[in-house]
């Protein structure tokens, strides 16, 4: 493996075709690209200058919950998710290319129950699409776990017949990640659905297949969402290369890992866990709780470091009169959290191997509003400004048209 670009994806966002070339890039050299949940602008940045620091592709991911978020939890419209979304999205595309690195824009798991938030940001996606020749996000995800695997199937095609004609990247899951996250509550579910079989993996892979070859597949091997102690969570990740080895057989695949798998659950694990799955064709891995507790463990250590300087507006062991707008400035601790939550995703991308698999690029960069060569679109819009505000408008559109 070596730091120069894979096969010359570009810096920035990256869709259809270079997405597909990152990930066989990942897969064929085994590693795995670390997909963060972002909840603001800054925690992606956060990501973003991980990405750049450690010459590594990175996955800005927003879920159900996090899209409200980024929207406002004040805004109390029925679209939140999707305006929240979009608007990660925009703020993504505005700044990825100037941090000189490859980045995937995803979206989280999306049960049953949230279709329709699936459903807002493939609008969002077809109308950027229209304008520039490829989709606003990378990819999405489908949770349908919980439903019957003929259903859950299903559905991943009906939806997956609408996303591949814009080239946009499916990702699903089939058995179920344990544990809690973003509301979906599987604490006290049976303990042999956290096992996929290598039948259920094939049969995703035979009817996904049939529509187009940009999809992945969360496969359960025992993960669990949330945090535990290393060793307290009992990870099956041998079980992934089981599934390898019979759709390879079922299709008379010459790869030896002919499925993108993905991992959920990776609070907790052990790095001989995290390396075996990655071994066995992993080239994403979800990472969400212990990057909110690193977010969370900046701005900690900065307040107990100047608490004395945090208890007035004037006032500190300066002095009586002395100002603390320096301390409670809010871009001070934010970016205690952000340079500790950039540690923390740099840490996956080490124990993942993407670390130095990309070299960052020196080319200038830009506000990437779509590649003008991809579609009939002829202006270069290069004002953050601008793309933000085209993002809102998407966003007010979509709540419009309900």
């Amino acid at each position: 493996m070596t730091t120069q670009r894979p096969h010359n994806v570009p810096a920035g966002v990256v869709t259809g075709d270079d997405l597909v070339t990152l990930l066989e890039h990942a897969r064929d050299n085994a590693y795995a690209i670390p997909a963060v949940n972002c909840t603001s602008s800054s925690s992606a940045n956060a990501c973003l200058e991980a990405a750049a620091k450690n010459n590594s592709p990175i996955m800005i991911q927003v879920s159900n919950g996090g899209g409200t978020f980024v929207a406002g939890k004040g805004l109390g419209v029925t679209d939140a998710s999707v305006i929240g979304s979009v608007a990660l999205a925009y703020h993504v595309r505005a700044v990825a290319k100037y941090y000189g690195i490859p980045v995937v824009l995803h979206s989280d798991h999306c049960a049953k129950k949230l279709l329709p938030w699936f459903d807002g940001m493939l609008a969002a996606d077809k109308e950027y699409f229209d304008k520039f020749g490829e989709p606003l996000f990378s990819s999405h995800m489908l949770d349908l776990s919980e439903e019957p695997d003929e259903e859950n199937i299903a559905i991943c095609v009906e939806y997956f017949k609408k996303m591949a004609p814009m080239k946009i990247w499916l990702e699903m899951e089939i058995g179920i990640t344990g544990g809690e996250e973003d509301g979906v509550n599987n604490e006290d579910i049976d303990p042999e659905k956290l096992y996929t079989t290598p039948e259920q993996v094939y049969a995703v892979y035979d009817a996904l297949s049939k529509v187009g070859p940009m999809f992945s597949i969360a496969a359960a091997f025992g993960n669990v969402h949330g945090v535990y102690k290393p060793g307290n969570v009992s990870l099956s990740p041998e079980k992934l290369l089981t599934h390898q080895e019979y759709t390879k057989k079922m299709i008379s695949s010459p790869l030896d890992r002919p499925i993108f798998l993905v991992m959920h659950g990776g609070s907790g694990s052990t790095d001989q866990e995290i390396s075996t799955a990655v071994a066995n064709g992993v080239i994403k891995m979800n990472i969400d709780t212990d990057t909110q507790w690193a977010y969370w463990d900046g701005m900690r250590v900065f307040e107990a470091k100047n608490r004395a300087y945090l208890q007035g507006q004037i006032g500190n062991p300066d002095g009586a009169e002395k100002p603390n707008k320096k301390y409670y400035d809010p871009r001070t601790w934010i970016r205690a959290s952000e340079v500790s939550m950039c540690n923390r995703v740099a840490l996956s991308m080490e124990k993942l191997g993407s670390k130095g698999t990309y070299q960052r690029s020196s080319e200038p960069g830009e506000a990437q509003i779509g590649n003008t060569s991809k579609g009939p679109s002829s202006a270069v819009l290069v004002s953050a400004g601008v793309i933000l505000g085209v993002g809102a408008s998407i966003a007010l559109n979509l709540v419009k048209k309900k």
